[in-house]
């Protein structure tokens, strides 16, 4: 049953216990009442699953802003404002006016292909480049573990082709998720102005996802100078050809396609040669723009000396919106309870706990939360913040950030995705120490968590990062597999869950003792000597030593 906007409101009144001389739910000063509150609200009907771009989510937007008001933060949005507007752009190919062409030995041969987002400025719905093609292998620049398909390669003006596999010798779910998403990226950071992408699969599965992505939407964000920011700077366009027109591009090369696939498939190194001939294409898409904002409040730092540092919690507060298919009389509405009304509700009683905090106690260093948007369409408001930071984001110590909790079961150990790659750990131990909680290691590897949330973005800019979920024990990994399996990303994702709200409650008060424990520390999280990752996000910075 949809609840309506005042008795939403009410319970939001209502549940909020000012005081906490009793701690009748062992929530270490953290009130159950108001994250209950918190999340019945973000999660209602009324907000019709928070997506991006929509009323439901500027409704969940305005009310993060008022929290924050209510609790005395400063704004540290933009313009001295709680928002941090991003425009979010829809692009739709047309494929009556975009093609692909091969042009070799004085032969223009049209090829079948689809070109994804333009990746030009804000006023470039026709984008045209006409460059030669050069075969990078695998594509990918790794050299902290010996990959490198750019050595001695030109790659300025050109169109990057590459295998999208990832080499076997990579074995960890989370790099190799890394390394496939970072592949444009790499491109284009070596002066290619387009990529294309070889599928290796069989020629019948190639050609389903062909097909499946040629005439999908994409979604970026768009930077204040114009440009199409989500993906990968100057690069024009990528673009997706069919495996017969896959094959064409490698007719005449030092390898066929063929060749070129079964030693991807054997897992035998790939070289990096010039292709005969040059591309042109051209896209011509239609725009669609949207207003969403990151919602940001501030405590300002006690020590003078430290109050020009961050520690950021961050949770996004998006989620998937309503099922346009949805049947007569079905729920369509999909309204991320656990995902994630319940880590804004946690963050949000963090930020209470610290604006409550008086005298010597407050903490050295400031604290920034951020309510992001756009998680769900790919990390796009935290990417947003990240690239436009309404602070110096080498100011920023650490993120801590809140996504997904299951506040099912009563949790005694979280699970920290990111700390075995930095010092992040210590200080989550020490917290989770004096309210007899432990920290387990990561139980779903093959999941790679730690590409998939807010907390990757602020790691990319080399800020030690980490996710915190409820952890495995005492009945979590029951509780975790029957959600992923049953209710994430579905309507079941709703209030008729069975929460705890007490270990709700907990979990906020967790989050705000680890945070005070890197607000208050006179050093700061470092990555580990050696990591795979601090070593390419973060190269010169100072390492800590690998633990025994």
């Amino acid at each position: 049953m949809t609840k309506t906007l005042f008795a939403a409101l009410a319970a939001t009144t209502f549940l909020a216990t000012p005081a906490f001389a009793a701690d009748p739910g062992n929530t270490f000063g953290a009130s159950a009442a108001q994250v209950e509150a918190d999340v019945r609200f973000l999660a209602d009907d009324l907000l019709e699953g928070r997506e991006a771009g929509t009323r439901g989510y500027d409704i969940a937007a305005a009310y993060v802003a008022s929290r924050f008001a209510g609790l005395g933060l400063t704004p540290a949005g933009t313009d001295g404002g709680w928002y941090q507007q991003m425009t979010l752009r829809t692009a739709t190919l047309d494929g009556e006016q975009s093609h692909v062409a091969l042009v070799r030995d004085g032969e223009r041969i049209e090829l079948g292909g689809d070109l994804a987002t333009p990746r030009a400025s804000l006023a470039a719905t026709d984008v045209s480049i006409d460059a030669p093609m050069v075969f990078v292998g695998h594509g990918l620049h790794a050299p902290q573990i010996g990959i490198d398909a750019y050595e001695g390669v030109d790659l300025d003006g050109k169109i990057a082709v590459y295998v999208d596999l990832i080499p076997q010798a990579v074995t960890q779910p989370d790099r190799r998720a890394h390394l496939s998403q970072a592949r444009a990226k790499m491109a284009a950071e070596r002066g290619a102005v387009g990529v294309i992408a070889i599928s290796a699969s069989s020629e019948n599965r190639a050609l389903r996802a062909y097909n499946f992505f040629k005439d999908r939407p994409t979604t970026s964000w768009v930077a204040s100078n114009g440009l199409n920011g989500a993906l990968a700077a100057g690069l024009d366009m990528s673009i997706r050809v069919s495996p017969e027109g896959a094959a064409a591009l490698f007719h005449g090369a030092d390898l066929s396609l063929d060749d070129v696939l079964t030693l991807a498939r054997g897992n035998e190194e790939l070289p990096s040669f010039t292709l005969p001939g040059r591309l042109e294409a051209r896209a011509v898409s239609t725009h669609e723009d949207v207003q969403t904002p990151n919602v940001m409040g501030m405590i300002p730092g006690a020590d003078p000396a430290q109050a020009d540092e961050y520690v950021v919690m961050v949770a996004h507060l998006d989620h998937v919106g309503i099922n346009e298919n949805a049947k007569p009389g079905e729920d369509a509405i999909y309204n991320g309870a656990l995902d994630n009304a319940a880590g804004v509700a946690t963050m949000l009683e963090a930020a209470r706990m610290f604006a409550e905090t008086e005298g010597e106690a407050r903490p050295d260093r400031s604290m920034l939360f951020i309510a992001v948007t756009a998680e769900e369409k790919g990390l796009l408001g935290a990417e947003y913040f990240a690239a436009e930071p309404t602070v110096p984001i080498d100011s920023i110590v650490a993120d801590l950030s809140l996504d997904m909790p299951v506040p099912l079961y009563d949790f005694t150990d979280v699970v920290a995705f990111g700390s075995e790659h930095n010092t992040m750990g210590d200080y989550i131990r020490r917290a989770a120490e004096t309210m007899d909680i432990t920290l387990s290691p990561d139980p779903m590897p093959e999941q790679a968590i730690f590409v998939r949330s807010d907390h990757y973005v602020f790691a990319q800019y080399g800020i030690p990062a980490v996710l915190l979920f409820t952890g495995y024990a005492n009945g979590g990994e029951e509780m975790f597999t029957d959600f992923f399996a049953n209710r994430y990303h579905k309507p079941g994702d709703d209030l008729n869950q069975p929460f705890n709200w007490d270990a709700l409650a907990r979990y906020a008060a967790l989050n705000f003792r680890i945070a005070s424990e890197i607000a208050e520390d006179d050093g700061r999280p470092l990555w580990y000597a050696g990591n795979f990752y601090g070593e390419a996000f973060d190269p010169d910075g100072e390492k800590a030593p690998q633990p025994e």
